[in-house]
């Protein structure tokens, strides 16, 4: 059997989306699923420690896995890892499905994570790096999304209904 989810998130890191995904699987009485959950669960250690073990080529290919199958499992509330949308093949799955992109700018960004060390991709020269990320990314997410929502100075709840009226959703 193949489950569709009702939505999938995408956008950068600390945008919101498990935050937000656990909001909408409440309101929209599904479950919500973590693809960056499922990987640290499958192995054992977390996404830092991957990227710094094995390098980030390895780190995608496990992410890459990690989304083919909640995509094929999951009929709840999805949240992809910032970085996913890189893969091309992940983007065609992503192709018909309902994925909101959460968008913020750099400012929300330095506010909601401090560009910590705990962000592997973000540890040298954090606004830069983010930045760049970010260019590199930006059409990407376009790409796959449905819809866009901006994040910025909005709580939680906000963007739940903000993602909600952008697909003209129900709370269940």
């Amino acid at each position: 059997m193949s489950a569709v989810p009702a939505i999938v998130l995408v956008g950068p890191m600390g945008v919101g989306k498990s935050t937000v995904g656990q909001l909408l699987a409440e309101r929209l009485g599904v479950g919500y699923r973590d693809t960056d959950d499922d990987i640290v669960a499958a192995e054992g250690r977390t996404i830092a420690e991957i990227f710094v073990d094995e390098g980030e080529p390895v780190f995608r290919g496990i992410e890459k896995r990690a989304v083919q199958r909640a995509l094929a499992e999951h009929d709840g509330i999805l949240a992809l890892g910032g970085g996913a949308i890189l893969d091309p093949d992940t983007r065609d799955l992503l192709s018909g499905q309902r994925v909101v992109y959460l968008s913020m700018d750099v400012e929300e960004a330095v506010k909601r994570t401090g560009l910590n060390a705990a962000r592997p991709l973000l540890a040298i020269n954090p606004r830069k790096q983010w930045r760049e990320l970010m260019e590199a990314r930006r059409h990407l997410y376009a790409e796959v999304a449905a819809a866009v929502v901006a994040t910025d100075g909005r709580t939680p709840e906000e963007v739940t209904q903000a993602v909600l009226d952008a697909l003209e959703m129900k709370e269940a």
